[in-house]
């Protein structure tokens, strides 16, 4: 029997192959069962030590605003609540009769007991003190709860107004724990952690990695167009912008908004080199998998499938397809999440084909949460081949591709506006009047809520960058030599050294 509070995620279920399985026979009509209850695929729900489902706790993933948060937001609340949970089972307790002082001591736990061996930073316990606080609000309203055990106080928001916070957030927090690799630094990061390359860039020949050309190829697309994990881990074949022969550094696509974390569609841009990266996966190790899952029958096996038809109206975002059920159906890409888009397939010539871009070996979908795993082990793989060899052997998460794209483009405009260009103070005002400036350019670009998210993210590193630039005497230097000159002042930006 299990000793903790466990989170599950609801999947489709398949009645035919239950009523075959001794265990499940008896839930063989649970699919009826969860529709009935409004469970849809994707849904969240707890079990608690005794395997018992709290309802309560399934109305509040299900059926509150907890439901229409990202679904990486909503993995990563819900892994919170099972940690506090867990501390309120040991005390003897439920989820519903937590105190203000089991809160306290359970952040004296996570954050300062010498006894425990895994202590979280302030902003960490930030972001779990506002998974207990949504959850908390929502059920004294509903009155499971006789208080609620998450303290709260007024302070003045961004705007001049009053906003209630809880009362146990973090005074040590930082407003940012950003690293950024210069482009040199993750192209090494890249060959040697996830290409299985030597420290003098040759092939190693004990690498064992699988799937290196779709690992890279991800990894550059993130690299160059700063989208986030699940919004380039998403991407649908038709979604990739076609390369064409032309003398364009930069092609441009769509994320449809139910795939990005502000639910706004925005325009994303790629190198045309890294495009030609998922060109060349598509091409080989993609169509290989595909093939092999073709002869094995995966995917005929799967029968929740959704197979299109054809894209119609005049930007082709409206797809017709034939559901799991044999019926027609019409829905615009803008409205299909992250589940709904593994589901697609399309007809091919040797078969069923996905069209989820990033696959399995088994030619399934590959699950956005997994590119954490790979990243890691793309970092710990880079320890220690390079170790001994660079003076700080370079890490990296999807993350951090982010903010070394929206760095990159800061110190691009930045530079491009005060020296490339040669514009005179006028002609610059008149050009952020007109386009905005390089702050609203690169906020519009990561998809942030503000201008002020952006700036205090990325202030530290480039804010004598401009005054830098007017004081060089050589010759008006690149990108690329701003930021290695940037990443020696900070300490946070990091670069490759010449090998040891």
């Amino acid at each position: 029997m299990s000793k903790f509070w466990q989170v599950h995620w609801v999947t489709r279920r398949h009645a035919a192959e239950a009523s075959d399985h001794p265990v499940l026979r008896e839930w063989a009509d649970l699919d009826v069962r969860e529709e009935a209850a409004r469970i849809d695929p994707g849904d969240v729900f707890f079990t608690d030590p005794n395997h018992q489902v709290d309802p309560r706790l399934t109305l509040y993933t299900t059926r509150s605003a907890f439901a229409h948060l990202a679904r990486e937001t909503r993995r990563n609340y819900a892994g919170d609540c099972c940690l506090f949970f867990n501390f309120l089972w040991q005390r003897d307790k439920n989820w519903c009769d937590a105190e203000v002082e089991d809160l306290l001591d359970f952040e004296d736990w996570r954050r300062w007991s010498p006894r425990n061996p895994r202590r979280i930073s302030g902003s960490k316990w930030d972001r779990e003190l506002s998974a207990l606080a949504r959850l908390y609000k929502w059920a004294t309203a509903k009155t499971y709860v006789a208080a609620n055990p998450v303290v709260m106080r007024e302070v003045l928001g961004r705007h001049g107004e009053m906003v209630s916070v809880p009362a146990q957030r973090a005074k040590d927090a930082r407003s940012s724990n950003v690293k950024w690799l210069t482009p040199r630094a993750y192209r090494l990061w890249r060959d040697v952690g996830l290409r299985g390359y030597t420290a003098n860039g040759r092939r190693d020949p004990s690498f064992r990695g699988r799937n290196d050309d779709r690992n890279a190829a991800y990894s550059d697309l993130l690299f160059s167009s700063g989208m986030r994990l699940s919004e380039g881990g998403s991407l649908l074949t038709f979604e990739v912008p076609a390369l064409e022969e032309s003398l364009k550094r930069f092609f441009d696509g769509r994320l449809a908004k139910a795939t990005t974390k502000s639910r706004r569609e925005r325009t994303f841009y790629v190198a045309v080199e890294d495009l030609r990266s998922v060109a060349a996966y598509e091409r080989t190790t993609r169509r290989a998998v595909i093939r092999r899952a073709q002869a094995k029958g995966v995917y005929e096996a799967m029968d929740d499938i959704w197979v299109l038809e054809k894209r119609s109206d005049r930007q082709r975002s409206i797809l017709h397809f034939w559901d799991e059920n044999g019926q027609s159906v019409q829905r615009p890409l803008s409205s299909l999440d992250v589940e709904d888009r593994q589901r697609l397939f399309v007809e091919g010539d040797g078969g069923l084909e996905p069209l989820w871009l990033w696959l399995s070996q088994d030619g399934r979908p590959f699950q956005p949460h997994s590119w954490e795993a790979v990243y890691r082990a793309a970092s710990e793989r880079c320890r220690k081949v390079l170790e001994g060899k660079v003076a700080q052997p370079p890490y990296f998460t999807p993350h951090m591709a982010r903010h070394s794209f929206a760095l990159k483009m800061l110190v691009a405009l930045m530079h491009a506006l005060d020296k490339r260009f040669g514009l005179t103070p006028e002609e610059r005002r008149d050009f952020r009047l007109l386009y905005g400036d390089a702050w609203r350019m690169v906020k519009d670009l990561l998809d942030h809520a503000s201008e002020e998210t952006t700036r205090r993210i990325y202030l530290a590193p480039v804010s004598d960058l401009q005054i830098r630039s007017l004081l060089l005497d050589e010759a008006d230097p690149g990108t690329n030599e701003l930021l290695g000159r940037i990443a020696k002042m900070s300490e946070r930006v990091l670069d490759s050294e010449a090998l040891v």
